[in-house]
């Protein structure tokens, strides 16, 4: 015997449809009609979609401030821009997300291993030359005025990690072409 074949159904057709089908439902307090299943995987989707708004952003703010450090002769009003432009949109994020802001160290710990690859890929010096672990406190990443700049963080360069005894990171001279 052949099973027969089930309708896709209006979710599957029409997203858009099904959204506002959904929030009439809500409006009018028919919930014995709303498609509990398939929102119920749609809010924890847009959960999961603002977790990684922030982690991506926090991506991309790691890699210019270790461009930032690392390359103080190539530094320019773009990549400031792209620092602002990344804080802000944390800033946004976090607005209306304000429980995403005790996880922001976990988000650091696992985007700087990314933004370190990514900044040794685009500047060409050897990841072996960026720090391992995030040198860069969570409050100085936030702070719009935090540029790392060698000599003006407390007796530290800008690369040291904050440890006891911080070891020195070698910036790369330039070579000769």
């Amino acid at each position: 015997m052949r099973a027969l074949a089930r309708e896709p159904s209006l979710y599957d057709r029409d997203y858009y449809a099904w959204l506002v089908k959904q929030a009439a439902h809500i409006r009018a307090r028919r919930f014995d009609q709303l498609d509990c299943e398939a929102l119920a995987e749609e809010l924890e989707d847009m959960g999961r979609s603002e977790r990684r708004a922030v982690e991506s952003s926090l991506k991309n703010l790691l890699l210019h401030l270790l461009k930032w450090a690392m390359q103080p002769q190539h530094r320019s009003g773009s990549w400031r821009d792209s620092i602002d432009t990344a804080r802000d949109a944390i800033g946004d994020l976090l607005q209306e997300s304000p429980s995403l802001r005790p996880h922001l160290p976990e988000f650091v710990a696992r985007q700087y291993a990314r933004a370190r690859r990514s900044a040794a890929n685009q500047t060409g010096i050897a990841e072996a030359n960026f720090p391992t672990t995030c040198p860069f406190r969570l409050d100085e990443i936030l702070t719009p005025a935090f540029f790392p700049e060698a000599g003006e963080q407390k007796g530290r360069g800008p690369m040291q990690p904050r440890r006891e005894s911080p070891t020195k990171i070698r910036v790369p001279k330039k070579r000769a072409e």
